[in-house]
């Protein structure tokens, strides 16, 4: 009967995992299908602002129009334009990654519980005299239940971590080209 049970209870942890890996398939889909259309958008605005640079430049008559041209605040909208690009790249990543820490916490749980259940169920049905045995199992059982939460821990570290080193990023190159951005215009931006 306990091999019945065990058998039972691996195939319910089979059909969580193999649940657990569909959505996280679903998951990258859908942000890869997200980028797709930002970077869709993206190369139409490029394509659409390289013709009017190429009708502006062919209706130049003498150096005067060419320095109007050539003012810093053309170079100053461009990057402002990369900003808000990057700013829904982030957001398609911050939001993925979100899933997919939800469903890794939520494995860590079901793991966990899982493990519980079938401890609980083999150590009801241990033979008699072997209660000292049971007592030490259980100590070093619950001595490892520890480990999940500091998986946890790890996980949601690593996730945090990523998140400030996206931002870093992000940070940096906007300095780079001087692009100032506030979160209110930043989200103007990004709509």
């Amino acid at each position: 009967m306990f091999q019945t049970q065990l058998n039972d209870q691996i195939a319910q942890a089979q059909a969580k995992a193999v649940e657990n890996a569909k959505h996280l398939a679903q998951v990258a889909v859908e942000s890869a299908q997200e980028l797709a259309e930002i970077n869709q958008a993206a190369a139409k605005d490029a394509l659409a602002a390289a013709q009017d640079a190429s009708t502006q430049l062919l209706s130049i008559k003498d150096p005067q129009q060419l320095a109007k041209l050539a003012q810093p605040e053309s170079a100053q909208e461009a990057a402002k334009y990369a900003a808000a690009y990057q700013a829904k790249v982030n957001k398609i990543v911050r939001n993925g990654n979100k899933e997919v820490a939800q469903v890794i916490d939520a494995s860590i749980d079901d793991a966990r519980d899982d493990l519980v259940k079938f401890v609980k169920e083999a150590t009801k049905t241990a033979p008699a005299g072997s209660e000292a045995f049971v007592s030490a199992f259980q100590t070093a059982f619950d001595a490892s239940l520890q480990q999940f939460d500091q998986v946890r821990a790890t996980a949601t570290d690593a996730f945090a971590n990523f998140e400030k080193s996206v931002d870093a990023a992000l940070a940096n190159i906007q300095g780079q080209y001087g692009v100032k951005s506030s979160k209110k215009s930043a989200a103007k931006l990004a709509a």
